[in-house]
Parts: C-alpha cells; sequence; structure tokens
C-alpha cells in the first residue's frame, strides 16, 4: 500500500502552489475585511459580487478576482497589499488551466480558448454551469467515495473554470439542459433552488442560450447521452463525451459534422430561451 506522503500531486496546481497562493489570498482578504469590520455582502456590494462568491474567494474556492483586490485594497485600507498581489493572481490564472485530472486537462485548455461552446446534458447541470454548493454535492455523492481533500480540490477546480463567462470578448454559448435534470434536486431543496437561481442568471447573458429539452417530446436526436461542441480560437470544431469516467476528445471532420447536425436538432425541438427561463422560474416559485 503507497504511503500517502510518497503520493505525487494530483495535479501540477498542487505541486507548483496555486492551490496555496488562492488560499493564503483569501485569508488576507477575510482577515482585512474583518478588520474593517464589514460583511461579505457588504464587501460584495462594494465591489460587484455575491456574498457568495466573496465567501468562496475567501476561502480559495475561487480564484480572488484582480479587479476585487483591486477596489478591496483601498476600500479595506489595505495599504497597497491586496494590490501587490494582483501580478500573482494573474499567473495563477493561468496555471489554474491544469487544476483538472491528467485524463481532463487537453479538454480544460481548449475550453478555456474557446470562441463558442456549445452543450447538450441529460444526467446533470454541466460542470461550467454548477454552482459551489452543487458541485461539492456532486463529488460527495461520488462512488468509489472521495477524501474530503480531493472533494474541495475538485470544487475549486470546477469553478475556477467560469472564468470563461468573464473574459472579453466572451464566446457564444449555447446550453440544452433535459427537463429532468431540472427537476433532480441534487444536494436537496436549497442546493436545488441556488442551482435554478445559477442557470437564471447565467441564462440571462447577452452571450448564452440556455434551452430546456421538455421530458414530454415524442421524439428525440440524441438518446446516446450528453455531449459538448467547442471551437477553440483559431481552430476547428470539435466534440467532448464522457462516460462513465471514460473521456473522449473527437477531432475528426465527419464525426464533430454528425453531432454538430444533431445538436441543431436538438435546440429546434427544445424550448426557445424565453420559455426556458420562464420554466426555470415556474420551478422555482412552485418549490
Amino acid at each position: 500500500m503507497t504511503d500517502e506522503r510518497d503520493r505525487k500531486p494530483e495535479t501540477p496546481a498542487e505541486a507548483d502552489g496555486t492551490t496555496g497562493l488562492f488560499t493564503a489570498i483569501g485569508k488576507m482578504l477575510k482577515l482585512l475585511r474583518e478588520r474593517a469590520g464589514l460583511t461579505q455582502k457588504e464587501l460584495g456590494e462594494a465591489v460587484g459580487y455575491g456574498p457568495d462568491a466573496i465567501s468562496a474567494m475567501e476561502r480559495g474556492v475561487r480564484v480572488a478576482r484582480p479587479e476585487v483586490l483591486e477596489k478591496a485594497d483601498e476600500l479595506l485600507d489595505a495599504g497597497g497589499l491586496l494590490k501587490a498581489m494582483i501580478p500573482e493572481i494573474k499567473e495563477g490564472m493561468k496555471k489554474a488551466r491544469t487544476r483538472h485530472p491528467e485524463w481532463y486537462r487537453g479538454y480544460a485548455t481548449l475550453e478555456a480558448q474557446a470562441v463558442s461552446l456549445y452543450d447538450y446534458s441529460t444526467m446533470g447541470v454541466l460542470g461550467l454551469l454548477q454552482t459551489e454548493d452543487y458541485a461539492r454535492a456532486v463529488f460527495t455523492q461520488r462512488f468509489p467515495p472521495l477524501s474530503e481533500d480531493t472533494i474541495e480540490k475538485r470544487v475549486a477546480d470546477r469553478l475556477s473554470r467560469q472564468q470563461i463567462f468573464e473574459q472579453w470578448p466572451p464566446p457564444e454559448c449555447s446550453f440544452v439542459v433535459e427537463q429532468s435534470v431540472l427537476e433532480r434536486p441534487i444536494g436537496g431543496p436549497e442546493v436545488h433552488a441556488g442551482q435554478l437561481r445559477q442557470l437564471l442568471r447565467i441564462g440571462s447573458m447577452r452571450n448564452v442560450q440556455l434551452q430546456v429539452m421538455p421530458t414530454g417530446r415524442q421524439e428525440h436526436p440524441s438518446l446516446g447521452g450528453s455531449f459538448t461542441l467547442l471551437t477553440p480560437k483559431g481552430q476547428e470544431q470539435v466534440a467532448y463525451m464522457e462516460t462513465q469516467g471514460y473521456p473522449r476528445l473527437i477531432t475528426d471532420r465527419e464525426e464533430v459534422r454528425i453531432l454538430a447536425a444533431r445538436y441543431g436538432i436538438i435546440r429546434a425541438q427544445a424550448l426557445n430561451p424565453y420559455e426556458s427561463l420562464d420554466l426555470i422560474e415556474k420551478m422555482l416559485e412552485g418549490r
């Protein structure tokens, strides 16, 4: 049996200290906030983020954004301490692209460079769209069980991917989700409600079209499972799918063409974006 002390780092982030960097900056932010007598909600309102986002930044689960550190430095009277960390944060954000299991890193790199991203989800909410609580519930329920340390790393890695929504220009995004996915209360009622609100928020972005495939549809062009289509900047469109942890990155033009055509039919059969957001709102109201 291998001694835990001899275990190689699971990702380069553990070896290069990226995870530790984000955690240390988060602790610094929390200490300065508390010294200033501000709540997470008050700080969030001042820097343009919600209390959940501030909480995630303070715990190192989410990267403390450079613009947040810039504003917080003055607001919290940090004397340039937080501003001095901005170059380190930017470098750490580049390294964060490798904060994924080895088998997933190739796709994660392409995703970070995507100018367009289309996804069809059948079993759960796409990782790119998950809240912190939903992601933690997913990894906590994984079998065989993951260690608490691994769960926290996986949650941080998953949330780091959402930086794609904050870049400019933003990628063109289309997400089609099966209605059954939205009805499944992963993590319990509160986590479920938070995830639905997250989908409403992302679905309202100008570069995003979010659609729901009604369970009552009698015809369906893709009963074979979830898949993602993405186009990295300056490259041809590729496809990605994963079954029971076995990933497949598809670059064959004919296979990608077929999946793209299939996705077009899926979008046509799904509710339009306005109807989809209205359905999600009704789900929230009916809880």
